[in-house]
């Protein structure tokens, strides 16, 4: 794995934590649009909130779309593509 580049390093990673991954972007886009949310003095906090959580939903549906494409894709051409073969489940 020393050979490889970081993008290959990061897909690998992210093949392994998919969830984790798709989790960490949720608390992450939470964080964020409450913060950015609030720097707004116009609006209330009930509003302030259902945004962030509006916001951090939509991301997190957009990552767990990739992560399903990931899986697909691992699992037609990666190293499970490869185990399947080997013990003949494909």
């Amino acid at each position: 794995m020393a050979e490889e580049g970081t993008l290959a390093q990061m897909r690998h990673w992210f093949v392994e934590h998919k969830l984790r991954a798709v989790g960490s972007l949720w608390a992450t886009s939470v964080a964020g649009s409450l913060a950015y949310n609030f720097s707004n003095p116009n609006m209330k906090t009930s509003v302030k909130v259902i945004h962030a959580r509006l916001h951090a939903q939509a991301l997190t549906l957009a990552a767990l779309a990739g992560a399903a494409v990931v899986e697909y894709y691992d699992h037609k051409s990666g190293e499970k593509a490869k185990r399947y073969k080997e013990r003949g489940q494909f």
